[in-house]
């Protein structure tokens, strides 16, 4: 399932699209803010150019609703269907999940989104 060659790798692997090798982001960790979304402009081993075309990332904004849509989903199903909160405090315990899991989100959405237009080729590199 995270083999080398396929979309997951890419996208939990942190690596570029193209090669599996070159990392997409600069920091490995989520949670330096500012310092956790900052990406490189090439692609460190095949020199792939991350920002296909001007404001490329704006799509990314879609799948980081979808993500964001997902975490409320389950924030809501364990806040109130497992520990059964009243409805304010399920919509606090959202409020604060999707708050939390930015970092992360923003990260995915970016690499989710490039490896949508961009397959592995290993023969490119």
């Amino acid at each position: 399932m995270f083999k080398k060659g396929s979309k997951l790798y890419s996208i939990f692997k942190n690596k570029c699209p193209r090669c599996h090798e070159g990392d997409f982001m600069v920091n490995k960790t989520n949670y330096k803010i500012i310092k956790s979304v900052k990406m490189h402009e090439n692609c460190t081993s095949c020199q792939l150019k991350y920002m296909i075309e001007p404001s490329f990332f704006f799509g990314a904004m879609f799948v980081t609703y979808g993500l964001t849509i997902a975490l409320s989903v389950a924030a809501f199903i364990i806040a109130y269907g497992i520990f059964g909160l009243s409805f304010l405090n399920s919509t606090i315990a959202i409020a604060v999940t999707v708050i939390a899991f930015i970092p992360i989100t923003i990260r995915l959405s970016r690499i989710i989104w490039i490896n949508m237009f961009i397959s592995y080729s290993p023969t490119e590199v």
